[in-house]
C-alpha cells in the first residue's frame, strides 16, 4: 500500500528522511551517483557520519526557488495534465519499507486518469561534457531517481523537466528539456533497483559494510 505523509515543516521532513533512502540517494546504491558512493551512503544511513548540509549552496537555493515557477510553466505548456503539489510530502510503500519519495508534482492525465510523476531539475552547465549528459537522454543519477519514484508510488509514467542554465556574453542562456518515461518500458529496471536496494538496506540494518562500488562519472 502506498501512503502519503505531509510533514509540518522542512525540518520535520529532513528528520523523517533519515529513516529511509530518498530518491536523490538511490543512484549511489548501484554506483551511478557522481557525488557519493554506496559506502558513503551506508555510512550516513548507519549513523557513522552526518550528511553534508548543502542547503546554503547557491545552486541548491536557485533550484529550490525556481521550482515553483517551473511547475507553473509546466502547467501552461502541458494543459493535458492536472498538476498537484504539496510541500514537504513523503510517499512510502509497504512493499519497500526502506524507500521514500518526495515529489515535485503529481500528474493526472485528464483524458485517461493515468497517474504520473513530475520531476524538476535545474542544472548549471559549466562544461560541454555536462551538456552532453543531457543529449537525448537523462543523466544516470536522475534516471535512477525517477525509477525510484515510480517504484514507490506505482504510478504509470514520469515526466522530467530540466532547465539547463549556462552563460553567453555575460547573459544567462536557458534551455528547457522534457523527458517522458513510461513505466511499462522501464519495468525491468525498476525491479532490478528494488532488488539491489533491498540488499543494500539489509547491509544498513545489520551494520555490515557493503563492498565499494565506485561512483559513476
Amino acid at each position: 500500500m502506498v501512503t502519503k505523509k505531509i510533514l509540518n515543516s522542512r525540518e520535520e521532513w529532513l528528520e523523517n528522511r533519515k529513516n529511509y533512502i530518498g530518491g536523490s540517494d538511490a543512484s549511489a546504491i548501484v554506483g551511478m551517483n557522481p557525488y557519493m558512493s554506496n559506502l558513503e551512503l551506508w555510512q550516513i544511513k548507519t549513523g557513522l557520519v552526518d550528511p553534508e548540509d548543502i542547503s546554503d549552496k547557491p545552486y541548491v537555493q536557485y533550484g529550490t526557488q525556481a521550482e515553483d515557477y517551473l511547475r507553473e510553466l509546466f502547467k501552461l505548456d502541458f494543459p493535458q495534465y492536472e498538476v498537484l503539489y504539496e510541500a514537504n510530502n513523503s510517499y512510502t510503500n509497504d512493499k519497500y519499507p526502506w524507500a521514500a519519495a518526495s515529489l515535485d508534482g503529481v500528474l493526472i492525465e485528464k483524458e485517461t486518469g493515468r497517474m504520473g510523476i513530475l520531476e524538476i531539475k535545474t542544472t548549471n552547465i559549466l562544461q560541454s561534457m555536462q551538456r552532453e549528459k543531457w543529449h537525448d537522454r537523462i543523466p544516470d543519477n536522475y534516471y535512477i531517481q525517477v525509477l525510484w519514484y515510480l517504484m514507490v508510488t506505482e504510478y504509470d509514467f514520469a515526466i522530467l523537466k530540466a532547465q539547463l542554465k549556462s552563460e553567453i556574453d555575460g547573459f544567462p542562456y536557458l534551455q528547457t528539456k522534457h523527458y517522458l518515461i513510461e513505466r511499462e518500458e522501464v519495468e525491468d529496471d525498476i525491479k532490478l533497483l528494488a532488488t539491489e536496494s533491498e540488499k543494500f538496506w539489509k547491509y544498513v540494518k545489520e551494520k555490515k559494510r557493503p563492498g565499494l562500488i565506485l561512483p559513476g562519472i
